[in-house]
């Protein structure tokens, strides 16, 4: 808005600047108002609660993404498979091979849920760059350093944060950063 300035009347200017402060504040109200009724629903059931706390628990997994996760999966009761999840959110990447022998390189699908894909994406690089030495920082730098395509690092980093909040449902307890599996 602020670059308008320079070329109207200042009349015009703050009578427009004033009526999109009053349309900004309108829809923050609006959207403030959506989150509480969003998480007084989610405090309203139990059931509900406690997986939005141990999906919280996983790195990388904020508020909006385990919301998100929850309503994407509808409950987790949509896609019980970790995999098949990753092919929807675009993180898992498919070859094309036709019967005439035509061969191109791997490549996500264009038909994916494009809002949890973007949620995913942003918390893919503060995953990545916060936890050195951990596990998804390691397969980031492996990933990069093998010299693949460019999305494929992020990429694998998706498909491991997908894979964490499926085990933390599966298995009914939140996540630990430091497990040891008993069976090693």
């Amino acid at each position: 808005m602020t670059d308008q300035e320079r070329f109207m009347h200042k009349k015009d200017y703050k009578q427009k600047n004033s009526r999109l402060k009053g349309l900004i504040k309108g829809l923050e109200k609006s959207i403030w108002q959506a989150e509480k009724e969003i998480k007084e629903f989610i405090e309203s059931g139990e059931i509900l609660y406690e997986w939005h706390k141990r999906l919280c628990t996983a790195e990388g997994t904020g508020n909006k993404t385990a919301i998100k996760m929850t309503v994407v999966t509808k409950r987790f009761t949509d896609f019980t498979d970790a995999r098949k999840f990753c092919c929807h959110v675009g993180a898992a990447p498919f070859s094309y091979l036709s019967e005439s022998g035509i061969w191109s390189r791997s490549r996500v699908s264009q038909r994916v849920d494009r809002g949890i894909k973007a949620l995913l994406h942003m918390a893919t690089p503060v995953v990545a760059a916060r936890c050195r030495g951990k596990l998804h920082h390691d397969c980031y730098e492996r990933k990069a350093a093998e010299g693949k395509n460019k999305m494929s690092a992020p990429n694998a980093v998706r498909a491991k944060l997908v894979h964490r909040m499926f085990a933390v449902i599966r298995n009914n307890q939140d996540y630990q950063k430091d497990y040891v599996n008993a069976l090693v």
